[in-house]
């Protein structure tokens, strides 16, 4: 246990945060690995098992067409997953990008950058993604709607993490090995990616976990309002959508009480597995 890293001892005494970490790597083997296992289609349709009930060809159910409720949120945990991911990765890769350039250059690029983050930042998501869903319409494939909420993702939640990283950067900056880095010569390239970016590894990585919860619920929103990724394709905001009916809610409760509770549970854990990370990573932590 002392040999350690001590911010992985610290991570490893939230034993809550810890199985949640292990739920979450099993919810992403599911999502891998699950189609090899469960090997139904889930965009078959079957009049004859409307809103079948849980039985051991369908352990979860059928939905109000008859396809596999199962094999559905395997399907449907792939799409939301892998949006949330890449929304994170490019908002991650634009902030941390954009806060060091302000953070470490100041001046006139410090100021542009952070003008350019307030107008961002100050943008309302929803009615914009709305808006532009709207806009486009039916005019691309599910495919390119996908990559578009994606990018959107990205796009809109940088100024975050940006802010976050220059204030760090303006302090790091002025440590001395920084200043021991200029007066060898070395390039600035160099100083920020080999020296600056690795101090602040870690609170990129907390507030990438933090973020990830926060586009998943995003996602989960467009979907369900019928801005997101549009059926037959599953996700698993739009599996929800079967709850707006009262009977279903009453007759047929397993076609949304699954979606909602996996969901739910995914986004409880990511919670706590960036909860814990963050304070694992703090300085003022009790025990280094």
């Amino acid at each position: 246990m002392k040999n350690k890293h001590p911010v992985l001892r610290r991570f490893m005494r939230r034993k809550v945060s810890v199985v949640a970490a292990a739920v979450l790597i099993l919810f992403v083997l599911i999502a891998i690995l699950g189609p090899l296992v469960w090997q139904v289609d889930p965009l078959k349709q079957s009049v004859m098992k409307k809103y079948g009930p849980m039985t051991v060809q369908h352990p979860l159910g059928t939905d109000n067409l008859g396809r596999d409720t199962l094999a559905r949120m395997i399907y449907g945990a792939r799409v939301s997953l892998a949006i949330s991911f890449a929304g994170v990765l490019s908002g991650a890769l634009i902030g941390v990008l954009l806060g060091v350039s302000a953070g470490y250059f100041g001046g006139w690029v410090d100021n542009i950058i952070m003008r350019i983050s307030e107008v961002v930042g100050g943008l309302p998501f929803l009615p914009f993604a709305m808006i532009l869903s709207a806009i486009i319409g039916t005019r691309i494939t599910v495919e390119q709607r996908m990559y578009l909420i994606m990018v959107v993702l990205g796009v809109l939640s940088w100024p975050g993490i940006c802010h976050l990283i220059r204030a760090q950067i303006l302090s790091q900056r002025e440590q001395e090995y920084v200043t021991a880095a200029q007066a060898l010569g070395v390039r600035e390239k160099n100083i920020i990616f080999h020296h600056i970016i690795p101090n602040v590894m870690s609170l990129i990585l907390v507030n990438a976990t933090l973020s990830f919860a926060t586009c998943m619920l995003t996602e989960s929103s467009l979907s369900y309002m019928g801005f997101g990724i549009a059926p037959p394709t599953p996700t698993w905001g739009n599996m929800l959508t079967g709850a707006n009916n009262s009977i279903v809610i009453q007759q047929y409760w397993w076609r949304w009480v699954f979606p909602a509770a996996i969901f739910g549970i995914c986004t409880i854990c990511i919670n706590l597995v960036g909860d814990a990370l963050r304070d694992a990573v703090d300085p003022k932590s009790a025990e280094r």
